[in-house]
C-alpha cells in the first residue's frame, strides 16, 4: 500500500480489542448483522490498490461493466452499495428511466409507471428498498391474478429468487408475462450462486443482483447487478455520484474494484469443489465431538437455491440432558468466543459457509460442553397471577428516540393472555402470560412485507398499573409503562 503524501498520522490503526468487540466464530452464515463474509485476499488487494489513485467514477463503472459482461456473458454489469440498493436504483430506473426531471422528482412518481409486481409469496422485509422510491406494490398468488394486476402503470415485476421455492406462479412464466407486455424484471437473488451461465438471464430475467459480501466474499457493502445494458445504465444514473434519490447508496472506488475481483475470483480463480469439502469436514468435526452424548442426533441437510452450502442439525431430547435448545444457543453466543448460530425447532443448526480453520474444534468442545454434566432441572413452582389483568389497558411504549401510545384489550384464562392490540396504524392480536406479578406479552407491527415482534416483559405493580422492557428486535429495545382505563363487560 501506498498511504497518501498529501497528509499524513501518527495514530495506529483501531482494532475490534481496543474497542472491547469481541470477535465471534459465525455458523451461521453470510448475515449483515454478523458482518457477512471474511474478503477474499484478491479482493482484499484490489481494495488497497485501488485506494492509491483517484478515478472517475462514471469511467470506472463504463469500464468494470464492460468486464462483467465479458466474465458473465451478461449483455452489462454494475457494482451497488448492496443487493438493497439495487432494489432502489431498479425500481427508480424502471419508473424514471434515465430522465432527469422524472428522476428528481422521485419519491414523488406523478405521471410515471409506478407500480411493481410481486408474488405475495415473494415479499419480504427487503420491499422497503423499492416501496421508498414511491412505488407501490401490487401482490397476486394466481396467473388470474397476474393477468389482471398488468396495467399501464405496471413499472417492473419483482422476483425474490432466494424465495423460488414458495412460488405459486412458476418464475420463468412470470419473466416470459413480462416480455410479452414489454415489462422488465428484476430478480433478487442476493444470497445465490453467480454462476455462469446465470439461470435467471437465460429465462430471460432482464436484470438480477447479487450480494457482494455473501457467498463472493467481496467487500460486505457491494453488490452484483447483471443483466440488460440500458436498464443497468439508468439504475447507476439513479444512484451516486449522480444527484438522484440513489445518492446515498454510494460505491466507492474500493468497493467496485474489489467485487470484481471477488467475481473474477468466483468464475476463475477458486475451487468449488475444495470448498464443499471443507465444509463437510467442518460438520464432521462438529458431529464427532457431540454425536454419543445421551438422546443427541445429527443429520446433514443440503441446500436449497440460496445459501448454498450443506449444514449440520443438532438435536437432542431436554429432559436428558437437562438443557433447552434456547439456552444452549444463548450460552454459546454469550461464551468466549461468541459462537453463532441458528435456533431451531429441538435444536441448533450449523452452517459452515463463513467458518475459519479451527473453528470447528472450538465449537465441538463448547457445543459439548454446554450439552454435558448439566445438573437436574429443579421443577418450576407454577405461580397463581397475582391479579386478573382482563381489561382495556393504555400503554406508553418509549423508544431510543420517541414515544408511542397505544392500546390493548387483554383477556385472562388462569395465566393466559390473549387480546386484541391496537397502534397508531394497525390492530392486531396478542398473546402472553402472567406468572406471579410477571408478565409477559407480544405482538406484531409493521407495513406491509415489513414487520415487527413487539415483545413486553415486565411486572404488575398493581391492580391499575404495570411497566417493564420492551424488545424490538433488530431495532433495539425500550421500555413501557400501562394504565388499566377500564374492565370488560361480564
Amino acid at each position: 500500500m501506498s498511504p497518501s503524501t498529501s497528509t499524513t498520522a501518527t495514530t495506529s490503526a483501531p482494532t475490534f480489542a481496543d474497542l472491547g468487540v469481541r470477535p465471534l466464530i459465525n455458523c451461521m452464515g453470510t448475515y449483515t448483522i454478523l458482518s457477512g463474509s471474511r474478503l477474499i485476499g484478491p479482493a482484499a488487494e484490489a481494495m488497497v490498490e485501488a485506494s492509491n489513485h483517484y478515478v472517475h467514477m462514471d469511467k470506472l463503472m463504463e469500464k468494470v461493466g464492460q468486464r462483467l459482461a465479458q466474465l458473465t456473458g451478461a449483455e452489462w454489469g454494475y457494482i451497488t452499495c448492496g443487493c438493497a440498493a439495487a432494489l432502489t436504483q431498479i425500481a427508480a430506473a424502471a419508473m424514471a428511466g434515465a430522465d432527469p426531471e422524472k428522476m428528481v422528482r422521485l419519491p414523488d412518481t406523478t405521471g410515471m409507471k409506478d407500480e411493481i409486481i410481486v408474488q405475495k409469496a415473494h415479499r419480504n422485509a427487503y420491499d422497503y428498498a423499492m416501496r421508498m422510491t414511491g412505488a407501490q406494490m401490487v401482490e397476486v398468488e394466481t396467473r388470474a391474478d397476474l393477468k389482471a394486476a398488468i396495467s399501464e402503470r405496471t413499472a417492473l415485476f419483482l422476483i425474490t429468487g432466494d424465495l423460488e421455492e414458495r412460488s405459486t406462479i412458476p418464475i420463468p412464466e412470470m419473466i416470459q408475462a413480462g416480455k410479452r407486455y414489454g415489462i422488465p424484471s428484476f430478480v433478487d437473488a442476493a444470497a445465490q450462486r453467480p454462476d455462469v451461465p446465470n439461470r435467471y438471464l437465460q429465462m430471460g430475467a432482464d436484470a438480477v443482483g447479487y450480494s457482494g459480501g455473501k457467498c463472493l466474499r467481496g467487500p460486505q457493502s457491494s453488490g452484483l447487478v447483471l443483466g440488460r445494458k440500458d436498464l443497468l445504465k439508468a439504475a447507476f444514473l439513479n444512484g451516486a455520484p449522480h444527484h438522484a434519490l440513489g445518492r446515498p447508496m454510494k460505491a466507492g472506488k474500493e468497493e467496485v474494484m474489489g467485487l470484481l475481483a471477488a467475481v473474477e475470483a468466483w468464475i476463475r480463480g477458486r475451487d468449488h469443489e475444495a470448498e464443499w469439502d471443507m465444509w463437510e469436514g467442518y460438520l464432521n468435526r462438529i458431529r464427532s465431538a457431540v454425536a454419543d452424548l445421551p438422546s443427541v442426533t445429527c443429520r446433514t441437510e443440503e441446500p436449497g437455491v440460496a445459501n448454498v452450502a450443506p449444514t449440520l442439525v443438532i438435536s437432542w431430547d431436554p429432559r436428558v440432558l437437562n438443557v433447552d435448545p434456547e439456552e444452549a444457543h444463548t450460552e454459546l453466543f454469550e461464551g468466549d468466543p461468541p459462537i453463532a448460530m441458528h435456533l431451531v425447532a429441538h435444536g441448533l443448526r450449523v452452517m459452515p459457509y463463513m467458518m475459519e480453520k479451527g473453528d470447528a474444534e472450538i465449537v465441538g468442545q463448547r457445543l459439548r460442553q454446554v450439552l454435558s454434566d448439566r445438573p437436574p432441572r429443579e421443577p418450576e413452582e407454577e405461580k397463581a397471577p397475582v391479579t386478573d389483568l382482563s381489561g382495556v389497558w393504555h400503554i406508553e411504549a418509549e423508544y431510543a428516540l420517541g414515544k408511542s401510545r397505544h392500546s390493548v384489550t387483554l383477556e385472562q384464562e388462569g395465566t393466559e393472555l390473549t387480546g386484541d392490540y391496537r397502534s397508531q396504524y394497525s390492530r392486531t392480536n396478542v398473546q402472553g402470560s402472567i406468572k406471579g406479578d410477571e408478565i409477559s406479552f407480544s405482538t406484531v407491527l409493521g407495513c406491509q412485507a415489513n414487520k415487527t415482534t413487539y415483545t413486553y416483559t415486565g411486572t404488575v405493580e398493581d391492580e391499575q398499573t404495570m411497566s417493564g422492557q420492551l424488545d424490538l428486535g433488530e431495532f433495539g429495545e425500550g421500555t413501557w409503562r400501562a394504565e388499566r382505563i377500564g374492565s370488560l363487560l361480564p
